[in-house]
């Protein structure tokens, strides 16, 4: 009979020393876990950084290449100018034919230097937005009076409808104008024949649509969702003749997003394509806060 208490106390003894060996491997568990946790933020951290110096070094690589470009390419067209005027002496029709050419090859290549310009600042956060009151009326005034020269060389009528009672907008009207510069631009290279039709609507009572329908070559919709990624191009006959960088769209889709708003497409091929931008009618300062 006193034995018993004696066994008792030596199996809760070899339990309390089992109970304290488990709680000894596990602190050294999670000593090791926390170690291994430890070393993981550690190697995440060094990427970041390493992500954002490379995101730096690529930024201001494009900022730095696209001013440099800018000096020669305003020579060239600068030039062009001057021998399209006949300033120096009278040209043949085939050299009225070949700067035309050099003109033309020199402008779109400033425009490619522009969307890389223009990249690189957003991706620098170097892109400011100056919203102001201002009426649409005033807006398509300006497109329209900016596209009257190509419209006027190709068999594609340019319909800009009259954007009758809606409101005024307080936003950055000329990043707002670069868009619809884009999409309009986009379907004129795409659209053979028939037209290109601009207009606005009210989307609810806060927001306000802006379309650019066309008549053109449409697009596949197992490409819709990437058109407004970087890069990328619409993978047709007519984009071989058509030089760009693939970067329009996506410009198109971060200026909205700057200006609180989206971007979005409705198209089918042989039919034509709707591109578009809701923006607010009313810019709020926290989209520049939050971007």
């Amino acid at each position: 009979m006193t034995d018993l208490p004696v066994n008792d106390a030596l199996e809760e003894s070899a339990e309390l020393s089992q109970v304290r060996a488990e709680a000894t491997a596990l602190r050294a568990e999670l000593d090791e876990t926390n170690q291994g946790v430890l070393a993981l933020y550690a190697e995440l951290d060094t990427q970041a950084e390493e992500l954002r110096q490379a995101s730096d070094l690529k930024s201001r690589f494009l900022s730095y290449m696209s001013h440099e470009f800018r000096t020669p390419l305003g020579s060239i067209l600068s030039i062009a100018s001057l021998l399209t005027d006949e300033l120096d002496g009278p040209l043949s029709p085939e050299q009225h034919k070949q700067v035309a050419f050099v003109s033309t090859a020199a402008r779109e290549l400033s425009d490619m230097v522009d969307d890389l310009l223009d990249l690189a600042k957003i991706e620098a956060g170097r892109i400011s937005i100056s919203p102001a009151w201002f009426d649409m009326f005033d807006l398509f005034s300006a497109l329209r009076g900016m596209f009257r020269p190509i419209v006027d060389t190709t068999a594609v009528d340019l319909i800009l409808e009259e954007p009758v009672g809606l409101p005024k907008l307080y936003t950055d009207d000329k990043k707002l104008a670069q868009i619809l510069r884009n999409f309009i631009s986009n379907s004129l290279k795409f659209t053979q024949r028939g037209e290109v039709r601009v207009s606005a609507r009210l989307e609810n009572e806060r927001e306000v649509r802006f379309a650019v329908s066309d008549t053109g070559i449409g697009i596949p919709a197992e490409l819709h969702a990437a058109l407004f990624e970087d890069f990328v191009q619409v993978d047709s006959p007519l984009q071989k003749r058509l030089r760009g960088t693939g970067l329009g769209l996506s410009l198109c889709k971060r200026f909205a997003e700057l200006l609180g708003g989206r971007v979005g497409l409705e198209s089918e091929p042989g039919v034509g394509s709707t591109f578009y931008v809701v923006i607010p009618i009313a810019f709020a300062q926290e989209h520049v806060d939050e971007s």
